[in-house]
């Protein structure tokens, strides 16, 4: 049985992006709110909100080239953000070729893509790069949105994901399930973790990572699961928070509720 047969309510979700989704809960005009990007306990209590993690996915670099495989290409986080920053601008580059050397690269330009739109998604990856990259980290930073040094924008993880299957030579980044549904086009690469193994976006390498999360030690579930420890663990995670309204009810035992 449906639940709108069951109950007679309607739930009615929008693909909105992050920045959206926020304005909108914060604003009343909607009853829950998503984001890949938790919002500080300050301004939960400024709005009145309560958040809580509800699922985890990760961010996984994409690109567009001829005859490279899905979990082919290598990626180590400086090399991420080089590319981003615009100091690596061609496929065969002596820096990428160095920890790929058994793929054949074209001799063509890297074609930047990133978000348009505010997003927890870049807010991740930007997050990340700041973690491994000091000059990414001083010249860009982290955010929703950020001012990229280069690149084209494309709204939401489709329209990345669109702009990265229809430009050869292009590299993006999504959230893994939009990655897995351009299979035809794009493939994802491994990237260089923590403890420095290249590893695959996959279900036990996002657990690894997950697996170093204290929640019951953060207030308000304020965690940020980039470049975790651990030998399997994937470079960044997407805990997925969900916000609503809170009331005085809802908010003082919350995390007894979800930690029981």
């Amino acid at each position: 049985m449906s639940y709108f047969a069951a109950t007679g309510n309607s739930v009615h979700y929008q693909p909105i992006g992050s920045g959206l989704g926020i304005k909108a809960i914060k604003n009343a005009e909607v009853d829950f709110g998503a984001s890949d990007k938790p919002l500080d306990p300050s301004e939960l209590r400024k709005d009145g909100l309560i958040q809580f993690p509800i699922v985890i996915g990760g961010v996984v670099p994409v690109v567009n080239i001829e005859g490279v495989k899905p979990s082919e290409m290598k990626f180590t986080g400086q090399l991420l953000a080089d590319i981003y920053l615009g100091k690596v601008r061609k496929w065969n580059d002596p820096t990428i070729r160095q920890i790929n050397p058994t793929l054949s690269l074209p001799d063509s330009a890297i074609t930047v893509v990133h978000r348009l739109d505010a997003s927890g998604t870049t807010f991740n990856w930007c997050n990340y790069l700041s973690k491994v990259s000091a000059v990414w980290k001083a010249r860009v930073g982290e955010g929703t949105t950020v001012d990229w040094p280069l690149g084209l924008g494309g709204k939401g993880n489709d329209g990345v994901a669109s702009l990265v299957a229809m430009i050869p030579g292009a590299i993006g980044y999504l959230e893994y399930a939009y990655a897995l549904q351009k299979f035809q086009r794009i493939s994802f690469g491994v990237v260089e973790n923590s403890s420095g193994n290249f590893v695959s976006p996959s279900r036990s390498n996002f657990q690894a990572a997950a697996s170093s999360a204290a929640w019951d030690s953060e207030n308000d579930f304020f965690l940020i699961l980039t470049n975790a420890p651990g030998a399997e663990a994937y470079l960044s995670l997407l805990p997925l928070s969900c916000f609503c309204r809170g009331t005085r009810s809802l908010r003082l035992p919350l995390r007894a509720r979800l930690t029981s």
